[in-house]
């Protein structure tokens, strides 16, 4: 009743004072209105706890899947999503390691989470609920209230996939070149080199801005990838969303959204832009996670259904955007398990994309970099990147490279005879050196020309053999 009662006499008291102290009043009635600390809000109490969820009573009607709760207890005030609605309860999974909640804290509900970028985090590191990790100052966040929801542009709004560019690595501009708003996947299993890869792409000069997710990633490796594989340079028009793989599931789950939602932000404002997503199947795999904890059935591996619906909703939110806006390029790394490339993730995700690039463990042990495998993989838009003479040459350089590959065998154990078969004879001089020439780390220079850079090696090293 007192804040009531003086409410009552603020007309009066501001009638009387002078012009500075009614300044100073209505600042405190302000400022006592916009705590919501201070405000009647409607929540709800939490009844049961597990290991990754706890179950909420009292917000069921109000409750709308993804909106951000705010848990209050007495280890202080944490953060979670709703997953699930329920008629008398609701299931929350914290964005905290653990459900660190007590029977009876109060829950208040705050609606979706709001992601406003500004240009001013290119160059930033953030978390999945856009907190800065990198140390800096705070950052700018204009509008934020009416920045809950991105559209995704409709089939036949968006622009056409017509105009391609060179990434710098000389295997992909050749093999399976790429195009603004294309989605193409790196396929590989652990440590065969999928993210140095993704460095060397994500240094291409011809994008506006650069959105990195890291999804899964090992702590230590994230400042490394950052400031050593990226660089200086590169990381200036770069926005880096982190979620490791000690953060809970949510984090994970929420990060490739964020990364998204800024991606779109830049788009909109008609940048180009680039996103890495590393790696879909952690992503993947935190999905499975949350909703195997909300008693969602597995269907395939132990991927429930929800993981499917979930894959192509993110995915189809990258590519080209509306006339007159940008575009998104999206390069999603897809961690095989196993080595098997037919596991329920990769297959899915193989399906959305515009194209697939498959890294080949055989290759890595020859020392070969990036180990690419020419053959396996495929560009759906390169007949928009290539010119004619160029589609010709890589149809030739295809079958010269298969040729090789297939009579590896019968090389080995020495029943091969020069002069018997003339294809195959130009297979076992030239495909070494091609092979050599395609080989690239990421000191080295990005090619301009990736087809002159292979001519000029290939007949460079012909020279030199007549010369010897």
């Amino acid at each position: 009743m007192a804040n009531g009662s003086s409410l009552l006499r603020a007309p009066e008291n501001l009638a009387d004072a002078g012009p500075t102290d009614r300044l100073a009043a209505l600042e405190r009635i302000w400022r006592r209105f916009d705590n919501p600390e201070t405000l009647l809000s409607r929540g709800g109490r939490v009844v049961e706890i597990s290991p990754t969820h706890y179950k909420v009573r009292g917000l069921s009607d109000i409750a709308r899947l993804g909106d951000i709760v705010e848990q209050r207890g007495k280890t202080g005030t944490r953060r979670g999503e709703i997953v699930r609605i329920g008629r008398d309860e609701v299931v929350v999974a914290p964005f905290e390691r653990h459900a660190d909640a007590g029977i009876g804290d109060t829950v208040f509900r705050r609606g979706p989470l709001a992601v406003a970028p500004d240009v001013s985090w290119r160059g930033r590191a953030i978390d999945a609920l856009t907190r800065v990790i990198d140390g800096g100052p705070p950052l700018v966040r204009p509008n934020a209230a009416g920045s809950a929801d991105t559209l995704t542009p409709g089939a036949m709004s968006r622009q056409r996939v017509d105009t391609g560019f060179l990434t710098g690595v000389r295997v992909i501009d050749i093999f399976t070149p790429l195009c603004f708003g294309q989605r193409l996947g790196i396929f590989a299993g652990s440590g065969v080199g999928k993210s140095t890869l993704l460095a060397m792409l994500a240094g291409a000069e011809a994008f506006d801005t650069v959105v990195v997710a890291l999804i899964g990633e090992r702590g230590r490796e994230v400042r490394e990838f950052l400031e050593d594989t990226i660089g200086a340079d590169s990381m200036a028009k770069t926005v880096a969303v982190v979620a490791t793989s000690d953060e809970s599931a949510m984090m994970r789950r929420r990060a490739p959204d964020t990364a998204m939602r800024v991606a779109e932000h830049f788009r909109d404002q008609g940048h180009r832009v680039l996103l890495v997503l590393d790696s879909i199947t952690r992503f993947a795999h935190a999905l499975r996670e949350v909703a195997t904890g909300t008693g969602e059935p597995p269907v395939a591996r132990g991927y429930p259904a929800s993981v499917f619906t979930d894959l192509p909703k993110l995915l189809e939110r990258a590519g080209p955007g509306a006339e007159g806006k940008g575009s998104i390029t999206a390069i999603i790394s897809v961690l095989v398990d196993g080595d098997d490339h037919n596991d329920p993730v990769a297959d899915s995700v193989r399906g959305i994309l515009d194209g697939h690039v498959v890294l080949d463990r055989a290759i890595a042990e020859q020392g070969r970099y990036p180990p690419v495998n020419p053959l396996s993989s495929i560009s759906r838009l390169a007949d928009k990147a290539w010119s004619a003479e160029q589609r010709m040459l890589v149809t030739r350089l295809k079958a010269m490279i298969a040729r090789f590959e297939d009579t590896r065998d019968i090389r080995l154990l020495g029943a091969y005879q020069g002069g018997a078969d003339a294809e195959l004879d130009i297979a076992v001089r030239q495909v070494p050196l091609i092979y050599d020439a395609l080989t690239q780390s990421p000191r080295d220079r990005a090619s301009a020309d990736p087809f002159t850079d292979l001519a000029r090696h290939l007949k460079g090293k012909q020279n030199g053999d007549q010369g010897d």
